[in-house]
């Protein structure tokens, strides 16, 4: 009779779980659809508002901006009221701001709206780390991290496909309305959630108090060199992006139809990298291996597009790795910051999202200077030097998962534990962590 209770209730948690992997992975790809959705639009975008190349990759950064900021403004705000608030309100801004942005009347007034959109899309991009956070630690942290990650992969693998479709058949207007679709479906699930941070667990000093904890995280060394790691990583990623529109449009000749393809095939690679990452014992040893990896697809890429740019298949050879490699950066790098900022996960979160898209904000435009093929391979090149400096630094760290502290912090399992203790109820929760069809 036990074993058949025991079995029964063994689909409705799977269930569950897997519900909770697939919506932090949609809130996860949220902003990674803000950005990447309008990039096959931008050559469209450009010619409508009449400015240069650079103006318009500045949309791009004014996003990063914004989720930058809002990340800095929320993360202590979801430590002290709650995770569940600052997503439905977060996820209400952006909605209005995408819909406003259909009516820019001129490029200055479309930017402003894209930096209201990156405040929005900044609730779902640092909760999908921090919930998880809230959760879990040490390997079963890693392993959410990764299957998040993996099914993110499908975020910029579709999101220049749809954007590439939708700008084609009805203009750069229609991207934005989409955007809009997309947030509203995310909001609608949201009530299916039930709050990951208990009132117990919540800081319930001032909020004023919460944002000092910014300069605790700040000291942390280890917390910050896995971050700097990740940012790093990110702005190669970026200067791709920006740059491979008009590299793989106006340079090679490819639609955007092509364009969306060819760069969500591309993601494809970052989610291997992402899952084999797992497969390292230690995983400061994958980033190792990652940027590794990352400085020699780089260097190649760099001897492309100052000396062979007539060759799409060589282009093309060089991304693959590069793009492999910053998967398992992206894995390693965030699980490690996580684990050692758990003790504040939402400002832990949000410098992790704030520092990769201060990399962001400041890359894409940089990538237009002077011609768009030797200022990205230029960009690239520099910023996998930084990434392999970090790595080392990353690598010389005694502590990974599995170590008994993480940063000066009591161990995660300690944590746990006396949260256990206080709060049976919440024990529960971390068995089974999303209820469906049941409201805070």
């Amino acid at each position: 009779m036990k074993k058949q209770d025991t079995d029964s209730t063994q689909p409705t948690e799977a269930v569950n779980f897997t519900f909770f992997v697939a919506y932090m992975a949609a809130l996860s790809a949220f902003g990674s659809f803000v950005n990447d959705m309008f990039v096959p639009a931008m050559p469209e975008m450009r010619d409508s508002f009449g400015c240069s190349v650079s103006t318009i990759q500045l949309g791009l950064t004014m996003g990063m901006v914004g989720l930058a900021i809002g990340q800095l403004v929320l993360g202590p705000v979801s430590d002290k009221y709650g995770r569940k608030p600052t997503l439905m309100w977060s996820l209400a801004v952006f909605m209005i701001a995408g819909i406003v942005s259909v009516f820019s009347p001129d490029v200055c007034f479309f930017l402003v709206c894209r930096f209201v959109q990156g405040l929005g899309a900044s609730g779902g991009y640092f909760l999908a780390r921090t919930i998880p956070t809230d959760l879990y630690s040490g390997r079963m942290l890693a392993k959410t991290m990764a299957l998040i990650g993996a099914i993110n992969g499908i975020a910029p693998a579709t999101a220049p496909v749809l954007g590439g479709f939708v700008a084609h058949a009805w203009g750069w207007q229609a991207v934005f309305v989409f955007l809009t679709v997309i947030a509203l479906a995310v909001f609608a699930f949201a009530p299916r959630m039930k709050e990951s941070l208990p009132y117990e667990r919540r800081n319930h000093g001032t909020l004023l108090g919460a944002f000092r904890n910014y300069g605790t995280m700040l000291r942390n060394r280890r917390f910050m060199v896995h971050t700097l790691l990740k940012g790093t990583a990110l702005g190669i990623l970026f200067a791709y992006v920006s740059s491979a529109t008009f590299i793989i449009q106006r340079h090679f000749g490819y639609s955007e139809i092509h364009f969306g393809l060819i760069v969500g095939v591309n993601a494809l690679f970052v989610v291997l990298g992402s899952m084999l990452a797992l497969k390292f014992k230690m995983l400061k040893t994958a980033g190792f291996a990652g940027a590794i990896i990352l400085i020699v697809s780089v260097t190649a890429l760099g001897v492309v597009l100052f000396f062979f740019n007539d060759s799409f298949i060589l282009y093309e050879i060089c991304l693959v790795p590069m793009l492999f490699g910053l998967g398992m950066l992206f894995s390693m790098s965030n699980t490690l910051a996580m684990n050692e900022g758990r003790s504040d996960a939402g400002v832990a979160s949000a410098i992790l999202g704030i520092t990769g898209y201060v990399f962001g904000a400041i890359v894409p435009p940089l990538t237009g200077l002077n011609g768009v093929l030797q200022a990205s391979a230029i960009v690239i090149f520099s910023l996998g030097v930084l990434v392999v400096i970090f790595a080392v630094m990353s690598w010389k760290i005694p502590a990974d998962l599995d170590s008994g502290t993480t940063g000066g912090s009591p161990a995660p399992e300690s944590r746990q534990q006396q949260v256990r203790k206080k709060n049976s109820k919440f024990a529960e929760f971390l068995q089974n962590p999303v209820k469906c069809n049941q409201n805070q």
